[in-house]
């Protein structure tokens, strides 16, 4: 982008500042704003009628929400650690966007970019077992959050083990009892709760490819 439109970018920012657990929208509310998460993760999810909770996607610095057109959020947002997004109100945002190639170009990507998360999503919950789309998940996640790089093969879990369930569409007993099989073939170790190292990585991806 431009220097003046970065700089008309930043007239229009409003910082906001979340704690761990905090909202950022709520599905059904009024949508006045987009956001672009700066640091820390968001979780995105909706509530389905039978009052269960569908994680739709996890958001790092760089990602925007709240792009779709619409009077009202199709979504809630929070924070799963402390978090820094900015907020523009809809109008000026666009009328930049508008008058702004680069931007412009940058939106349309992140967009496509969405759209094949959410294709993806729908193979993993449609059609993988859960070790593969464990697999998936693991491989997949350090490529969303470039912001904050890591050594080869380590992997950032910043979410708890039910967000990963609810996200894969699997029970939080599943989840733990396919990392332990991981574990116990030397696939994967971890060091931490929020920390995993890819120890084989030529078997993890044969597991998310289903050829194990």
């Amino acid at each position: 982008m431009a220097d003046a439109d970065l700089v008309r970018l930043g007239s229009l920012a409003e910082v906001v500042t979340l704690k761990a657990g905090a909202v950022l929208t709520r599905e059904g509310d009024v949508a006045p704003y987009v956001f672009n998460i700066t640091s820390g993760s968001l979780r995105v999810y909706k509530l389905l009628p039978d009052g269960r909770r569908q994680i739709t996607g996890f958001l790092f610095a760089g990602d925007f929400l709240g792009l779709a057109i619409g009077e009202h959020y199709v979504f809630s947002a929070e924070a799963i650690e402390p978090t820094t997004v900015c907020r523009f109100r809809k109008g000026p945002f666009r009328a930049l966007v508008e008058s702004s190639s680069p931007l412009e170009h940058m939106l349309l990507h992140r967009t496509s970019h969405e759209l094949a998360a959410a294709q993806n999503q729908m193979l993993l919950l449609g059609r993988k077992t859960a070790i593969e789309r464990l697999a998936s998940f693991l491989l997949d996640l350090p490529g969303h959050d470039p912001a904050r790089p890591t050594a080869p093969g380590h992997v950032r879990l910043p979410m708890k083990r039910g967000e990963i369930a609810d996200y894969l569409g699997l029970t939080i007993e599943t989840v733990s009892r396919v990392l332990t099989r991981m574990k116990a073939k030397g696939i994967i170790s971890m060091p931490s709760q929020s920390d995993l190292i890819v120890e084989r990585p030529d078997l993890l991806r044969a597991h998310a490819d289903g050829e194990v």
